[in-house]
C-alpha cells in the first residue's frame, strides 16, 4: 500500500460537506521511497510540504501501543466490550473522549513508539542535529460521527520555533470511511496564510483556532486543493506548523485511533507551554472573549471568493 490512487468518484465528508474524489479532494503522494535518503526526505518536506511514511513504526510497537491505548479505553466505558477490544466499537454511553496528558504518560508501549530510538534518530537525521519531542502528546480515539476542522498546528504551539513538525501516526488501520487526516496541497507556501492566521496564537491572541469548517470555503479562499488517502497502522504523516490539515468524517461504526507528536531542534526556542509534568494546563481565554475568527479573515484579506496571492 505504498502507492494508493483512490478511484475517481469516491465521496467522503468533512464536517457533513461533500468532497469528490478527481474534483475537490485528490491522492496525495507517498514518500517511502525515500525513507533511507534524508536529504531527500527533507528537500521533499521543504517542497511539497508533507511526507507520507508507509509502514514507518515496527508492526510489534503498533500492535503494543493500540493494546494498552484500547485497555484503557475499556477500563473508561468506552467501549462496547460486548465486540473484540481490537475492533474499537463505542459504548452506547460514550461521549467524545480527551485522553489526559497525566494519562498518555503511563502509557508506556505508545511511548515507546512516538518518542523511542527510531522516531528520535530519524528526526535527527531529518532536522540535522539532536531532536527532542515535546512533552505534549495528542492522542486521539475520534467517535464516529467526529472529524477536525481546517487549522494549522502554528496557532497552538507557536512559540517556540517556527521549525517545529508534526507526526501524525495511524494506530489502527483507517480507511476512507474512518475519517483519515487530510490537508490542503502547497498551503504552507501560502504567504498571505501564514503571515496572518498561521502566525495567530490561539491562547494569548485568544481567537478560535479553526481557520474554517468548511472544505469548500477553504479551497476556495486560498486556491488549494485538499488530499486524502487510507493508513494502515504505523503509517505516519509528517508535516509542518504552516500545512493546513484537518480529518474527513467517521463515517464507521468504530473509534478512529491516532496521536499527534511534535519534533524539533534541540537546540532551537521551545514552546514551554507544552512542556512539563502537565502539559495539559494552558490558559486558555474564555470562550466569550474568542475574536470571531470569520471578522478576522476578512480583516486579513482571506475571505470567500477573495483569495489571495500565493
Amino acid at each position: 500500500m505504498d502507492q494508493l490512487e483512490i478511484e475517481d468518484g469516491t465521496r467522503v465528508t468533512m464536517d457533513g460537506r461533500e468532497l469528490v474524489f478527481g474534483e475537490t479532494i485528490f491522492t496525495p503522494r507517498s514518500s517511502s521511497d525515500l525513507v533511507s535518503d534524508p536529504s531527500g526526505l527533507k528537500q521533499r518536506l521543504s517542497d511539497e510540504g508533507y511526507l507520507i511514511l508507509r509502514g514507518f513504526h515496527d508492526p510489534e510497537d503498533i500492535r503494543r501501543a493500540r493494546s494498552e491505548i484500547l485497555k484503557y479505553m475499556a477500563s473508561e466505558n468506552l467501549l462496547d466490550t460486548s465486540h473484540p477490544l481490537e475492533e474499537a466499537i463505542p459504548s452506547e454511553t460514550a461521549g467524545p473522549h480527551r485522553f489526559p496528558d497525566r494519562q498518555v504518560k503511563q502509557l508506556s508501549g505508545f511511548l515507546d513508539v512516538v518518542g523511542g530510538t527510531r522516531t528520535m534518530s530519524f528526526f535527527d537525521q531529518i532536522l540535522g542535529g539532536p531532536a527532542l519531542t515535546l512533552d505534549h502528546k495528542w492522542l486521539r480515539a475520534t467517535r464516529p460521527g467526529g472529524n477536525s476542522n481546517a487549522h494549522c498546528d502554528g496557532v497552538y504551539m507557536g512559540a517556540g520555533t517556527k521549525e517545529l513538525y508534526t507526526m501524525w501516526t495511524a494506530l489502527n488501520d483507517i480507511t476512507l470511511e474512518m475519517g483519515p487526516l487530510c490537508f490542503c496541497l502547497e498551503s504552507h507556501k501560502h504567504e498571505r496564510l501564514k503571515q496572518t492566521y498561521g502566525h495567530s496564537d490561539a491562547h494569548d491572541d485568544m481567537i478560535e483556532g479553526w481557520f474554517s469548517t468548511d472544505p469548500h470555503d477553504v479551497a476556495e479562499t486560498l486556491g488549494v486543493q485538499w488530499a486524502a488517502t487510507p493508513f494502515q497502522a504505523g503509517d505516519v504523516v509528517i508535516f509542518g506548523m504552516f500545512m493546513l490539515h484537518g480529518s474527513l468524517d467517521n463515517r464507521s461504526d468504530r473509534y478512529r485511533l491516532s496521536s499527534d507528536t511534535r519534533y524539533q531542534l534541540a537546540s532551537e526556542s521551545i514552546d514551554a507551554r507544552h512542556m512539563g509534568e502537565d502539559s495539559d494546563v494552558i490558559p486558555k481565554a474564555d470562550l466569550q472573549d474568542r475574536k470571531n475568527i470569520n471578522e478576522l479573515r476578512a480583516e486579513w484579506s482571506l475571505s470567500p471568493g477573495t483569495p489571495a496571492s500565493r
